[in-house]
């Protein structure tokens, strides 16, 4: 009786393995895009609050974001980078069907002062590749990741996980994966130079994107 009991179980046991192996689906290949930023398209806005106004610079060769303490008016900078996600400039696609895995960005910190920590705010916005606006200093972002900076990041590369707004990117459509620099509101200290030299792609901003079909 026990070896009968004892064979039933092995044999209930045999059907599950087997069940459970001819429905479960073999893994997704995983594919990497890398994409430089649209350096054109890159910018960065200040706003002097004393004066009230702004100054808006295009496709400068370092992005600048936080507060300038040598400016008298103590102008607050904010950086825009710009990845197309559907090959426009030479690059990699990401496809509107993909699955985001994972998403890095990295760039070349030129310079950090003012300040040891630098408490940073990105934010996944949508702007004109054409031209930076004033409203886009301030507009609403989509999303938002916060992180800290540190002097000794200067003349370093620094690897930020931006797997959350690239999925809403993708969630969204989005052709472009925009994202803004700014200071955090719980600092009035620091000021961050990014590099971003069009003909260097080895310091250039990057977007590295890990998906599946």
């Amino acid at each position: 009786m026990r070896k009968l009991i004892y064979f039933y179980f092995l044999l209930i046991m045999v059907m599950a393995l087997v069940s459970c192996s001819s429905s479960s689906e073999p893994p997704r290949p995983v594919f990497v895009a890398d994409i430089l930023s649209d350096q054109p398209a890159d910018g960065d806005i200040a706003f002097d609050s004393v004066q009230q106004n702004f100054t808006i610079s295009h496709g400068p060769d370092t992005l600048f974001f936080g507060i300038d303490d040598l400016d008298p008016n103590l102008r607050e900078f904010r950086a825009f980078l710009d990845f197309p996600l559907d090959g426009s400039t030479g690059f990699d696609v990401v496809p509107a069907a993909a699955r985001i895995v994972s998403a890095k960005l990295e760039i070349f910190i030129n310079e950090v002062s003012f300040a040891p920590i630098v408490p940073t705010l990105l934010d996944l916005v949508i702007y004109s590749v054409y031209w930076l606006r004033a409203e886009d200093f301030n507009s609403p972002p989509l999303l938002s990741v916060s992180f800290d900076l540190f002097a000794s990041d200067q003349e370093t590369f620094v690897s930020i996980d931006v797997t959350p707004l690239m999925r809403e990117a993708q969630r969204l459509g989005l052709a472009d994966f925009q994202v803004r620099f700014l200071l955090d509101f719980t600092s009035d200290f620091g000021f961050v130079g990014i590099e971003d030299l069009p003909a260097v792609s080895l310091t250039a901003p990057l977007l590295r994107v890990s998906y599946t079909l």
